[in-house]
């Protein structure tokens, strides 16, 4: 197969509005297949997908190979034509830790710093990833219209996240006046750590949270996904799954008026 097609491949994913970075793992999930099998058929792909004793792992191969296969199709190249044959590994979900507004309020009460009270009010009001957290800039910052522009996110896609009354109010405080520079002046681990010594959740968990507790309140799938940086409904129910029913119950009350 002529490996230039998995750079073709990796920018039509792009120009699509993926994700580069899963784009990049399908890439080099089907490069260290082709390194074994230079002309796979679909017996070497299952093979090779059964090699790795990993769930998770085996489920990304069959989808590196079904996505390749599905652009191949596409566009009209003979190759990895039995690509809908391709297994997918069925993962078993297990319950995520999720942040809870009584987890919000504790690390509220215990951060010491406004830097670290900061940090609470953003992951409770944006549900951003430790990246994203890292890079904001003191510039990123509207306070005018309450939003943070985060300007790398894992789509490659900048995006607005809307920031709570008391988020506004406690990044003001951090802030403070003529400050310039890094927002938090951490890096991701030193977020980690700030969590941990917190005995806060971590920031997926915080991200989670925020995720459940938006559409608690309200707030549409439609933007949850566009504050969240997600191209799809799938993240939002993976996030929900194991509160689905408790959502379901508490939006069927409200439309009865009971709360």
């Amino acid at each position: 197969m002529d490996i230039s097609l998995l750079r073709e491949f990796q920018l039509d994913w792009r120009l699509a509005g993926k994700a580069e970075r899963t784009a990049s793992d399908y890439c080099s999930a089907i490069t260290s297949l082709l390194v074994q099998h230079p002309e796979p058929t679909l017996n070497d792909v299952k093979a090779w997908i059964a090699s790795t004793n990993s769930v998770v792992g085996r489920r990304k191969r069959g989808q590196a190979v079904r996505a390749f296969g599905r652009w191949s199709e596409t566009n009209d190249y003979d190759i990895f034509t039995w690509w809908k044959s391709v297994p997918l590994a069925k993962e078993t979900m297990r319950p995520q830790e999720t942040a809870t507004e009584h987890d919000y309020k504790k690390a509220v009460n215990v951060a010491s710093t406004l830097r670290d009270k900061a940090l609470i009010e953003v992951l409770w009001s944006c549900g951003l990833r430790r990246s994203e957290i890292a890079r904001l800039e003191v510039s990123d910052v509207n306070f005018s219209e309450g939003f943070l522009i985060v300007r790398t996110s894992k789509t490659g896609k900048p995006r607005v996240a809307p920031l709570s009354p008391s988020a506004r109010h406690a990044l003001r405080k951090h802030i403070g006046k003529g400050s310039q520079g890094s927002l938090f002046g951490m890096t991701t681990n030193a977020i980690r750590l700030c969590l941990q010594r917190l005995r806060a959740p971590s920031a997926h968990a915080w991200r989670r949270g925020w995720a459940v507790q938006a559409l608690r309140s309200g707030v549409s799938e439609t933007s949850v996904r566009a504050t969240a940086g997600w191209s799809s409904g799938a993240m939002v129910a993976r996030y929900t799954r194991a509160l689905s029913g408790e959502l379901a119950v508490e939006e069927f009350q409200r439309s009865w008026g009971v709360v």
